[in-house]
């Protein structure tokens, strides 16, 4: 029996990553800007296609595949990757937005990236709170836990002045010869 194997990210033909969060307040109509990375962990030039996938539950709204330089089909050096600019627009809101990574060889998904594109209306004006914190459903806020938080530092703070050195100036005194007196002013 051997050990499993490790796999830290991505799949083994291709990785895809890109800069958008999990979940972003988008309006219909109007464009999301993004990069994405596209790597080659092959030890061969590998051509890949991306498909962007629009889905709402299970349901899939749209599968368009999304052109690279005006085309389908775009290669990647061995161990290298490939970062490309673009935008995306859509006429749907309150949808899960993938974006797909096609190796041509196998014509199989390698790997994915996904975020959802939550409407303003559904949004509210913060993003939705971590379970346990001020606001989420059955939570209340414990005003103790941020005195813990901070308790540590309250105390370094009370300590540090008391284990620091005192100071002493080195003052050296003035001496006549090197004192000089500035001329008297105008009306003096």
């Amino acid at each position: 029996m051997s050990p499993p194997q490790l796999r830290v990210m991505g799949g083994e033909v291709g990785d895809i990553f890109w800069d958008l969060p999990p979940w972003i307040v988008y309006t219909p109509g109007y464009d999301v800007g993004c990069s994405i990375y596209v790597a080659n962990p092959a030890e061969e030039e590998k051509e890949y296609a991306l498909m962007a996938r629009l889905s709402s539950n299970e349901t899939v709204i749209s599968d368009e595949a999304l052109p690279v330089f005006g085309y389908t089909w775009f290669k990647v050096a061995p161990g290298d990757f490939v970062r490309l600019r673009g935008a995306f627009r859509f006429d749907e809101s309150d949808v899960d937005l993938t974006v797909l990574l096609i190796e041509r060889e196998t014509e199989q998904i390698t790997d994915s990236v996904s975020t959802r594109l939550v409407a303003p209306a559904a949004a509210g004006a913060l993003p939705p709170a971590w379970p346990g914190a001020p606001g989420a459903p059955g939570a209340g806020f414990d005003w103790s836990s941020l005195f813990m938080m901070m308790l540590p530092v309250i105390m370094v703070g009370m300590v540090m002045p008391a284990l620091r050195p005192e100071r002493k100036e080195k003052v050296a005194p003035a001496r006549e010869a090197e004192r000089k007196l500035l001329p008297p002013g105008r009306g003096e």
